[in-house]
């Protein structure tokens, strides 16, 4: 068994031995910090077990010893590994195993075993094989393989190129390298299976021409993008997102321990002053670690500093620059925007998928845009329609065919008369109810909630181009994608007077308790059911709201808890495994939810009996006792209450 980076044995096993065993799993010294153990050429058979580098025979009387659940001494980690720009629908069953397909074509270049590769086996387990066809996982794997990143890939070119392999029985390793794929008999789907360390496993075994198998790896798609392997948890990519760790600065790459390192030291109650965190000047960590939301909450008081600049100065430990850190979080709210403008303009009417699901976002826009609330981005008023806050061409709002532009801005109609002959009759109101009964019908009226609405909307827009396998952001995943870019898009066109400010400040802080959720529980909702995913991002988009309006960082972490509280036990039971029923429609009130929770904060005062800390043990604790069925699964719940039809009518 050999670790990456050293040379590779001459050793061959024969293809019938994967079915006695598997491949042993051995971490070498030289490897620590390495992308992972690529485990070549050596099958440990089913009577033994590893333990340190050795595989040694099982004693009968050997105590079965469970390791306990260790916490990384921190949460910093950077907040472009917490939002990272990549393709839909799902960063756990798309991003993630994208990534990991690249990870091991990677490691088999490093082997120089690449050119010697005839087949490649995929064993999908637990809740990857459960939802992946519906999440695109095979796709993700197979142009993974070939050599596309996430956040790189045309994401037009997705559904051609997996079509092209499927019927071509062809897959180009590393975009060069040729073999035969057929995908019924290279990819196994264990749904009845699940590995120990997380629901989201895969395996990747390549064999040579002789039907000898040349190297094995197991990869976890922990959420949020991340990939771990079993016995590189921290050194794999759980604290950075990369393919090749050489390119990666190397504070990213894992989080050391040692006696020397500064200890993090808290009193008991976030109001307790004098428990204030003490940080010794040391290179081997970030200026301001922070493990749970008192320590930060004791940070920003002991340094005068807000939880952005907390988190600002943290990312130059990662060895980015003011301008880097402008330039990237700019970018990422590009890519937000951007998917917002894409999902109310596009001219596709349905989702793909079983259910065909009819696209909303564009409709619900063309309501807002038409003068529906008075004043508002409608046509004549002098106002932009949806922007980026400083710099990006608006959209208009529609106008008639014969509608002139005054030097004003305004529309015009030729004359008075003119316009006044061209307003519609009303249309006469239709009730539905009996008048012949004692209580009488109400007549229909519409409601002006702006807020709610353009908020809706955002987060609806975001989540159907994310359904249909778009540029998207991973904030912190893609089935929650909506929330925050939602959250930030009405705070720019309605709230703030500083885009740039409030986009930074936002982003910043909003990564900050999205950290703190990431150590202290998960961000998967194969492992916690949506709170994971959804009630994560409700959470740090209140934190971010409150941030902008100028909330004490006490307030903030309160919004926080709130936006968490009200989601905990949130289940996840997409219908059909698609990213399209509750998700959508989940992410619209989960950005209503963030606002009204950092409403409540800021009116509260300081008034609250729950911290944030509690409630993201409280969440932690609930996601253990959830029943796997709704664990992103679709065994239970509305995946299972729903009938789908096996055809769609033409009508």
């Amino acid at each position: 068994m050999l670790s990456l980076g050293r040379p590779l044995s001459s050793l061959r096993t024969s293809l019938n031995a994967i079915h006695h065993g598997r491949t042993t799993q051995l971490n070498s010294p030289s490897n620590k910090g390495g992308r992972g153990i690529l485990h070549v050429n050596r099958v440990l058979l089913a009577q033994h077990r590893p333990i340190g580098n050795l595989a040694v025979k099982p004693q009968d009387d050997a105590p079965d010893t469970t390791p306990e659940r260790q916490l990384p001494e921190h949460a910093v980690i950077s907040t472009f590994d917490l939002f990272s720009i990549g393709v839909g629908p799902s960063s756990s069953h798309t991003v993630g195993p994208m990534r990991a397909g690249k990870i091991f074509i990677a490691d088999l270049k490093e082997l120089n075993l690449l050119e010697k590769v005839k087949t490649i086996k995929i064993n999908l387990y637990g809740s990857l094989a459960a939802t992946g066809k519906g999440h695109h996982t095979p796709q993700a794997i197979l142009l993974g393989l070939e050599g596309s990143d996430p956040e790189t890939i045309d994401t037009g070119t997705i559904p051609s190129r997996y079509a092209s392999i499927i019927e071509n029985k062809t897959l180009y390793l590393g975009g060069h390298h040729r073999i035969a794929y057929d995908m019924d008999r290279d990819m196994l789907w264990r749904w009845d299976q699940v590995l120990k360390t997380h629901p989201n496993g895969m395996r990747f075994s390549c064999f040579g021409e002789d039907g000898d198998l040349l190297a094995t790896n197991e990869y976890f798609s922990v959420g949020g993008g991340f990939v771990v392997n079993e016995k590189t948890k921290v050194d794999e990519n759980l604290f950075y997102k990369g393919v090749d760790k050489k390119t990666v600065h190397g504070a990213r790459l894992h989080q050391t321990h040692s006696l020397s390192e500064p200890e993090l030291l808290t009193g008991g109650s976030s109001g307790d002053t004098d428990g204030a965190v003490t940080v010794q000047e040391d290179s081997g960590h970030p200026p301001y670690p922070f493990e749970s939301g008192n320590s930060l909450l004791a940070l920003t008081k002991k340094h005068n500093m807000t939880i952005a600049q907390i988190v600002h100065d943290n990312e130059k430990y990662f060895g980015y620059t003011d301008e880097d850190i402008h330039e990237k979080l700019m970018r990422i709210w590009e890519v937000m925007d951007e998917c917002i403008r894409t999902g109310v303009s596009t001219t596709e009417k349905t989702l793909p998928g079983r259910l065909q699901l009819r696209r909303r976002a564009p409709m619900l826009y063309r309501r807002l845009m038409r003068g529906f609330y008075t004043g508002i981005s409608a046509p004549g008023s002098g106002s932009q329609a949806i922007e980026a806050g400083w710099a990006r061409e608006s959209i208009s709002g529609p106008q008639e065919p014969d509608a002139k532009i005054t030097e004003g801005g305004s529309t015009s109609k030729g004359s008075a008369s003119s316009k006044s002959s061209r307003i519609p009759a009303a249309r006469a109101t239709r009730v539905i109810g009996s008048f012949d009964h004692a209580v009488l019908p109400m007549p229909p009226r519409k409601t002006v909630i702006p807020a709610m609405d353009f908020l809706s909307c955002y987060a609806i827009a975001v989540n159907e181009v994310n359904a249909s396998g778009g540029r998207i952001v991973t904030s912190p995943t893609n089935g929650a994608a909506g929330v925050i870019p939602a959250v930030l898009k009405y705070i720019l066109e309605f709230v703030s007077d500083d885009p740039q400010k409030s986009i930074e400040t936002f982003l910043l802080t909003a990564s900050a308790v999205g950290m703190l959720f990431k150590r202290g529980s998960t961000i998967s909702a194969a492992e916690g059911g949506c709170q994971a995913e959804v009630g994560v991002a409700c959470s740090m988009a209140s934190a971010g709201f409150a941030a902008c309006m100028g909330a004490s960082p006490e307030t903030v972490l309160q919004a926080a808890e709130i936006g968490i509280e009200h989601n905990l036990g949130l289940t996840c039971d997409p219908i059909d495994g698609l990213v399209q029923v509750p998700c959508i429609e989940r992410n619209s009130l989960g950005a209503v939810k963030a606002v009204t929770a950092a409403q409540l904060s800021m009116a509260s005062d300081g008034v609250y009996s729950v911290t944030l800390d509690e409630a993201i043990e409280a969440m932690r604790l609930t996601a253990a006792d959830m029943s796997v069925k709704y664990k992103e699964t679709s065994l239970s719940g509305l995946a299972t209450t729903v009938r789908i039809p096996l055809t769609v009518p033409a009508c």
